[in-house]
């Protein structure tokens, strides 16, 4: 019978294990310290190794190396109420099968158990280094849980990924820890945004030219995949890039070659790709601006990165861990009070963690106080907090929109109706909401005019000439 070794200090995970386990069909046994699953481990037993991370006489991740040389074959569980970043990478570094943060589902359990014990035997290899690398993601919400998980899995393979979130969620942090955690992470991290460059000049960015390729190449120049080769190649805003280069990248995905712009020599490529976009990649493959069959080539592993407005439970520590950068780059050292912490929580954040960043760098760079409080908080949000009733209008949908204007003509209705019927309707609804719809686009782009007319479709001198005529200060309170 196939026999599992439990490890936890806590009494009640150790009996709901071994019971649930013991309905399998499984053997188990429990203990309660890591000395006694050393001893285990060392005399043969055991097939398989559930284990809690801090035992009181030793915490598991020193132990787990010794054990996976004295038995490299044998599968070991981690789970852990540290539910950090690391905590999930050092499993998987020092030969973890896998990671359970805690509380974990105990079908999950089972489970992963299950497909642990079907695996090949093979040699777990790459232990972690004396030095890791600092943290550099911070959350313990469920969302960040499976996404640090699916990171872990992945620093050890060359599959492409693709990364999915708004902007500001910390989509190229993600492509770095990616890359800084895995086997590559000797080989040069080479990142290229497609949104910041020319269009017509993201194929010799990307593939390098010859000199004389186009008026001006008066040398040769190396592109990105020379420049990431044997290293990782970090595809930011790939739903910007124009259908040409989309050809060429496709070939390359599929060939493991490329020509510079103006070359003819095949130049064999090393580098694993990681991408990433804000935007919906099958909306733009409907309509025509985006390959489906190059999708498919990078949608191999797809990452999708929450909002912060999902994952609020995250935003004490990534304040604090913010206040703890600052206080590194020799910035004096401050705190929050509860009230500020409680702000902080309830806060949309449209902007998401650069937003909460920025924030907190404003607070400890114009405020003498030791400990941030909830005024002082306020006084910042308030500073770039949209219009109406705090609307973030990049958070409402066409349909919210249209109820809104909807209730808004019902309630102007209903107050002139009967004896003082109200006149020009159209012009009168369009007078009260105009304003300060410009408004909240105004603040959700910071007063960037260019994204304010693409956020309310209009165009740009529209835009202007409304902002002149309804006498809006674009840089009064938009930070």
């Amino acid at each position: 019978m196939t026999e599992i070794l439990i490890a936890d200090d806590d009494a009640a995970i150790r009996t709901v294990l071994s019971q649930a386990l013991s309905r399998e069909g499984y053997d188990v046994r429990v203990t309660s310290n890591a000395a006694t699953l050393a001893r285990w481990v060392s005399g043969g037993e055991g097939d398989l190794v559930v284990s809690d991370v801090v035992m009181p006489d030793e915490n598991v991740f020193d132990l787990l190396p010794r054990m996976k040389r004295l038995r490299p074959e044998l599968p070991v569980i981690i789970m852990s109420a540290q539910n950090t970043f690391m905590t999930a990478i050092n499993a998987t570094e020092l030969g973890a099968y896998d990671y359970l943060p805690k509380p974990f589902d105990l079908k999950e359990l089972i489970s992963t158990v299950g497909r642990a014990l079907e695996q090949p035997k093979e040699v777990e290899k790459n232990l972690i280094d004396d030095a890791a690398p600092t943290m550099p993601l911070v959350g313990r919400s469920a969302a960040m849980q499976e996404i640090y998980r699916v990171i872990a899995r992945m620093t050890q393979t060359d599959l492409t990924v693709m990364i999915n979130g708004e902007s500001g969620t910390g989509k190229e942090l993600v492509a770095r820890a990616l890359h800084e955690f895995g086997k590559r992470k000797s080989g040069p991290f080479v990142a290229i945004n497609m949104a910041a460059i020319p269009r017509e000049l993201i194929e010799s960015e990307l593939f390098g030219h010859e000199k004389g390729a186009f008026t001006g190449a008066s040398s040769r120049s190396a592109g990105r995949f020379e420049q990431a080769n044997g290293g990782t190649l970090f595809l930011d805003e790939i739903g910007d890039m124009p259908m040409e280069a989309q050809t060429r990248l496709l070939r390359v995905l599929q060939e493991g070659e490329y020509t510079t712009v103006g070359g003819r020599t095949p130049i064999t490529t090393d580098v694993r790709i990681v991408a990433a976009t804000h935007q919906d990649l099958a909306m733009l493959i409907g309509k025509g601006l985006f390959r489906e069959d190059l999708y498919y080539r990078l949608n191999v592993v797809p990452l999708r990165l929450p909002p912060l407005r999902e994952r609020g439970q995250d935003v004490p520590d990534l304040a604090r861990h913010f206040l703890h950068q600052s206080e590194l780059r020799g910035l004096p050292r401050k705190t929050f009070d509860k009230g500020a912490l409680d702000l902080l929580r309830a806060y949309r954040w449209p902007g998401n963690v650069r937003e909460l960043e920025n924030l907190v760098q404003r607070l400890v760079a114009l405020y003498p106080q030791e400990q941030i409080s909830a005024e002082l908080v306020e006084n910042e949000l308030s500073s770039v907090r949209p219009v109406s009733q705090g609307v973030d209008i990049g958070l409402v949908s066409d349909q919210q929109l249209q109820a809104s204007v909807s209730a808004f003509t019902a309630q102007l209705l209903e107050e002139h109706s009967g004896e003082h019927p109200i006149e020009n309707l159209y012009h009168t609804v369009l007078r009260e909401i105009e304003q300060p719809l410009i408004l909240m686009a105004l603040r959700t782009t910071r007063g960037n005019q260019i994204k304010a007319a693409q956020l309310l479709g209009l165009n740009r001198n529209t835009l202007r000439k409304k902002i002149r005529d309804l006498d809006i200060e674009v840089m009064r309170g938009f930070g």
